[in-house]
């Protein structure tokens, strides 16, 4: 019960504090000149303040300073206490270097350098990959492959939620939805950090959709979406990778298997016509879906349905209880959401 309402408290506090943060960041940002320009890549045609990551960091790292100043992590032991620092502080490292490139610009080959290096430190300071629990075999130690499997997984994932940040309001709903599965596999394994983390994450991007939503009046930039890409993977890998589920090797994937489609489908492509992976373009599902003549609001709707379908059968794997039910749902809304894309491209 203390971890629900710890949770509670966090997803509240997180969420107060970005929509009271935002305007004065748009303020700030205005003032100052920290816009994102159109150009012929990207869907927005006006000067668009890129900082909201400032108002997503502060709120969840704020929120949970408080939980954890109220005792909330005493039932943490010395371990996850430890483990809870290193994610907090980690998070924050990511949200620098995006925040950077957000201000002054960064050469894709500097930003995965900078990248790799905190993720490094990261898995020296304890929060890595270590084993995998597998169906039948029970924990699997993989030795030296710990080090490039976290470093891998940490910004892989952390470059995929900021690939899919280019409509108004997906990167941060696909990200909420994500953050809002792993709390309920966390709470169903005990898993305390990782679903406090969860909590604070969802309250403070589902508050960010307010003013991010299209049409969007803020973007989070390359600040927010490290920082809530190294968020999720980080949790993951606390609160998933080394949960005693039998197949938790499998939650990962299956809750982010949205931005991570989307992301090896675009290396592969820009691969085969022999362009560099790091090379922008127009090649991602959501921008597939406009050209193929799919509204913005309903090329956003169609992914976070796809991002919930994921996350529901992520809690059957991980047997959740009541989780056919909610495939059941998530599976008649896709349908539902197919169907409508149809008639939409009938009549472009």
């Amino acid at each position: 019960m203390l971890l629900i309402w710890s949770s509670v408290f966090a997803f509240v506090c997180s969420a107060i504090a970005v929509l009271v943060s935002i305007p004065i960041i748009k303020v700030m940002a205005l003032k100052y000149g920290y816009v994102d320009l159109p150009d012929s890549r990207k869907v927005h045609h006006q000067p668009m303040v890129r900082l909201g990551g400032i108002a997503i960091c502060i709120g969840t790292l704020t929120a949970l300073l408080w939980v954890n100043s109220l005792n909330g992590l005493n039932s943490l032991s010395a371990h996850s206490t430890f483990e809870f620092w290193v994610i907090f502080w980690g998070s924050f490292g990511f949200f620098l270097i995006g925040l950077v490139d957000d201000l002054k610009g960064l050469s894709p080959l500097t930003r995965l350098v900078l990248q790799v290096s905190v993720a490094c430190l990261v898995w020296w300071m304890g929060v890595r990959i270590e084993f995998v629990t597998l169906p039948s075999v029970g924990l699997v130690d993989i030795g030296g492959l710990s080090l490039p499997l976290t470093v891998v997984w940490l910004t892989g994932v952390v470059n995929a939620i900021n690939w899919i940040d280019g409509l108004d309001g997906l990167a941060a709903g696909t990200s909420g939805i994500a953050a809002l599965t792993m709390f309920v596999v966390c709470l169903f394994t005990g898993q305390t950090a990782a679903a406090l983390f969860s909590a604070a994450l969802m309250g403070g991007l589902f508050s960010f959709l307010y003013y991010n939503f299209n049409p969007a009046q803020i973007f989070m930039g390359d600040g927010g979406s490290y920082f809530v890409g190294f968020m999720v993977a980080s949790v993951s890998i606390t609160g998933l990778v080394k949960s005693a589920v039998a197949t938790a090797i499998l939650l990962p994937f299956v809750i982010l298997a949205v931005p991570i489609v989307d992301m090896a489908a675009v290396i592969l492509m820009r691969l085969r016509h022999g362009k560099s992976p790091f090379t922008a373009d127009k090649r991602h599902l959501h921008h597939r879906l406009l050209q193929a003549g799919l509204p913005h609001r309903f090329t956003v709707l169609l992914i976070y349905t796809l991002a919930l379908w994921s996350g529901s059968l992520a809690m059957m794997v991980a047997k959740v209880p009541n989780a056919l039910g909610i495939i059941g749902a998530t599976t008649g809304l896709l349908g539902c959401m197919t169907w409508k894309s149809w008639r939409y491209l009938r009549q472009s």
